[in-house]
């Protein structure tokens, strides 16, 4: 039987010790078994010839701020916001270590923060990815381009640990304050948990550095 988001908060508000705790077995739909993902939908892909005809640009949302979305914790469904700004101090660590891979598997990596392939930062939207430098031969680089100019796959997904957050009053929203993305991962997915993430895969035009890095921070991916 559904469990409601009425009766859920009426449970979780006599077991949660308190407001500042964590959600328990926190997850993205209600078998237990699903991971606790969320999303971000695309608002257009495209994929362009680049000047060099050499690399593929990537650029989206991996999470979209202060936009509610639903999941699921042991007791059932609440609705979860990320604050704006929830990252800065993990996305400022001189280690940062954060690849982008698709559907959270690590073994299928295309971009990586370590290798200076792999950018990430905060915007007005959210959680800005930009991997201006993709391979067009790297195997899964070729498998999942055609999928995002056709729209077959337009979200975005990030893996992360809670670091703090809160309950509203009636138990019916959490909202995450701070996270570490340190070695977790922005990921291509084809459904996550948060409906608002976009994506984008372009060749590159050929142009100065500080005009294509400004190209990098164009809104093409929500979560």
């Amino acid at each position: 039987m559904t469990i409601t988001l009425a009766a859920a908060a009426v449970e979780r508000a006599q077991q949660v010790r308190q407001r500042a705790d964590r959600p328990s077995q926190r997850r993205s739909a209600e078998q237990a078994g699903s991971r606790a993902t969320v999303r971000a939908a695309l608002s257009g892909v495209e994929v362009r010839e680049a000047g060099d005809g050499t690399t593929l640009e990537f650029v989206g949302h991996a999470s979209v701020y202060e936009q509610a979305y639903e999941m699921w914790d042991m007791f059932g469904p609440y609705t979860e916001i990320v604050t704006e700004g929830a990252g800065t101090d993990s996305l400022a660590r001189a280690d940062l270590d954060v690849p982008l891979v698709l559907g959270h598997d690590q073994l299928r990596r295309m971009a990586r923060t370590t290798t200076g392939t792999l950018l990430l930062t905060e915007d007005a939207t959210g959680l800005a990815v930009s991997a201006p430098s993709l391979d067009p031969n790297d195997y899964d680089v070729a498998y999942i381009a055609p999928k995002l100019r056709s729209g077959l796959v337009d979200e975005m997904s990030f893996a992360f640990r809670i670091e703090s957050g809160q309950w509203s009053p009636d138990y019916t929203e959490y909202r995450i304050n701070r996270y570490d993305i340190h070695r977790g991962d922005v990921a291509i997915v084809g459904y996550g948990a948060s409906p608002y993430t976009d994506a984008s895969m372009r060749q590159p035009a050929a142009a100065p550095t500080s005009s294509r890095a400004r190209a990098l921070l164009e809104l093409a991916l929500a979560r």
